[in-house]
């Protein structure tokens, strides 16, 4: 895609950019001239991810936070905005899998974690960001839910719960910024081939006694492309979703998932 003159000195805060679709999010907006803050638990992840961004020679900060936070939500956006000077894209991607466990096994524990992490988290940044973004009329928030957002997912009730609940937050924010310039589009990745996934599939298979290959190919098996997705693939839709290209969409979700969920 060619948005480099379109994304050159724009700022993008990145939570859980040390990682995963994060990690690979990041490089994508660093190919095209963004400026990157990168937020994340593990510092160390961050760094590395930041460090290979200079190398590329593109720009980019590592903030250590825990978007359960408020106090380090409200630090992420005030130091990208000391260091950068603006705000135009938040994504919000941090995210924990959360336990694997039928509701009745679950402790309450458990289920607010998940839900501070993955839901919380992407609420608190997207205020924050949204001073920045109404004062300057002008902004894009990208939240990163799942498939487990359009179906129930059984064992997984608290980590599905989140992921729904970030689109009727993509929805909402949509309609209440649109007015200001900002808009908010939601990406529903299915199952992206990595380290993550491969966690996933073997708590699954332990918590049903079942093989992991066995696990492995359901998330796929009916996927119209018969395949897991790519990080790369997930981080192509970002860069449109926040880019001209999408200039007309806001509130909307897109699933990235090889055509397992048509609606």
């Amino acid at each position: 895609m060619g948005f480099s003159e379109e994304f050159k000195g724009k700022v993008a805060v990145i939570t859980g950019g040390g990682y995963g679709i994060g990690k690979r999010i990041a490089l994508k907006y660093a190919e095209a001239g963004v400026k990157l803050a990168l937020a994340g638990r593990t510092t160390a992840a961050l760094e590395a991810t930041r460090d290979e961004i200079v190398r590329m020679g593109g720009q980019a900060i590592a903030i250590t936070t825990d978007v359960a936070k408020e106090a380090d939500c409200v630090r992420l956006i005030k130091q990208t905005v000391e260091a950068f000077g603006r705000l135009d894209i938040l994504v919000n991607n941090a995210g924990i899998a959360g336990p694997t466990k039928r509701i009745t096994e679950t402790e309450l524990a458990e289920w607010q974690e998940t839900l501070d992490v993955n839901l919380t988290g992407a609420w608190l940044c997207s205020r924050e960001a949204l001073r920045v973004m109404a004062a300057q009329r002008s902004g894009d928030i990208l939240n990163i839910s799942s498939a487990a957002g359009r179906i129930g997912y059984p064992l997984r009730a608290p980590y599905a719960a989140s992921k729904w609940a970030m689109i009727g937050l993509t929805q909402t924010l949509a309609r209440e910024w649109g007015s200001y310039g900002i808009r908010v589009n939601c990406i529903c990745p299915g199952a992206v081939e990595g380290e993550r996934i491969e966690r996933v599939i073997r708590a699954r298979a332990e918590a049903l006694k079942l093989p992991e290959e066995q696990v492995r190919r359901a998330f796929y098996a009916d996927a119209a492309l018969e395949r897991m997705v790519t990080e790369e693939e997930v981080a192509r839709v970002a860069l449109f979703l926040t880019s001209s290209a999408s200039s007309g969409m806001t509130g909307q979700t897109l699933n990235v998932d090889a055509g397992r969920i048509m609606s």
